[in-house]
């Protein structure tokens, strides 16, 4: 399991680094055996933070619970754009002003 928690952290990375002109400025990560945190920043204005545990889902079955935020800048209008998230047992769940909000029936 460790070597999973490890590979999601080094694939976020990754995908944290859309702008292939783009350097990595920051970079804090912390894996333990149950739990890991990370933090990127590149220097076109993308960060990244996330953090994930496992967590007992019945049944002698464990998931991992992730919460985090990414955000990045326009290039057209400078404008910066947040989105937060939780990805646990109800699925990944994104929120963020720019994002659309379903109607509660």
């Amino acid at each position: 399991m460790k070597a999973a928690i490890i590979f999601a952290c080094l694939l976020a990375v990754a995908f944290a680094r859309p702008n292939p002109d783009a350097e990595i400025v920051k970079l804090d990560s912390d894996v333990g055996p149950e739990s890991y945190v990370y933090s990127v920043e590149t220097s076109d204005g993308t960060k990244k933070d996330e953090s994930g545990k496992l967590k007992d889902v019945g049944s002698d079955h464990e998931g991992i619970v992730v919460q985090g935020s990414y955000s990045w800048v326009d290039e057209k209008t400078g404008e910066k754009f947040t989105v937060t998230y939780v990805a646990d047992e109800n699925g990944f769940q994104p929120s963020g002003a720019h994002l659309p909000v379903a109607p509660v029936v």
